[in-house]
């Protein structure tokens, strides 16, 4: 599981400071709020995720995460220079947080299975992991986070997490179930943006 959750881990923190740092560049803020929102995108899920389970975050007892998400932040700024007024809705945001999404989908489930939590909470565990950081940048942008509204980018953690925890009870090894779920929420989250996929509205 270690092994697992580290590359996880690692890919969901450039994946995230890489998707948050472009949103900043894209609302025009300087280079310190570029680097905030980038920063709280990567490490927002997972210490979440980690409270959630009655420890201390990894992000405030180890420099490594932070580390990782400075270097998200640092590429997001070689892009955005290069993008340019190319860059609002472009592949280069939605891409990574598609695959951040996955990724830590994936450690949240992880987490949840090694807590011993019910599947309910794996679920609740692996999604909230997945849209806490971006929902963060979100709300510092002031913006309806994508969760709370009819884009389909919730949903596909809350099927990965239930899938993840089907293939573990099967017997499935925790490291290739969390493979499994990473998969399911990034094809899941890709079709979304591919086809225009959205909840209905009331």
């Amino acid at each position: 599981m270690v092994d697992a959750f580290g590359a996880m881990n690692a890919i969901g923190l450039v994946a995230f400071a890489l998707a948050g740092s472009l949103k900043g560049a894209d609302a025009d803020l300087d280079l310190f709020g570029i680097a905030v929102l980038g920063m709280l995108t990567a490490l927002g899920g997972g210490i979440l995720r980690d409270t959630l389970v009655g420890r201390v975050p990894i992000a405030l007892r180890t420099t490594g995460d932070v580390a990782i998400a400075l270097a998200g932040v640092a590429l997001a700024l070689v892009l955005a220079r290069l993008l340019g007024s190319r860059l609002r809705n472009h592949a280069a945001i939605q891409l990574p947080d598609a695959v951040g999404l996955a990724a830590f989908a994936a450690t949240g489930a992880l987490v949840g299975v090694q807590a011993a939590l019910s599947p309910f909470g794996v679920v609740v565990l692996a999604t909230l992991t997945g849209v806490g950081g971006g929902s963060i940048a979100d709300l510092l942008l002031g913006r309806v986070p994508s969760v709370l509204h009819e884009d389909f980018y919730a949903t596909p953690a809350v099927l990965g997490g239930a899938a993840f925890w089907l293939a573990v009870r099967a017997g499935v090894a925790s490291g290739r179930a969390a493979l499994g779920c990473a998969i399911v929420v990034l094809g899941l989250r890709l079709l979304a943006l591919r086809y225009d996929w959205r909840l209905p509205t009331v």
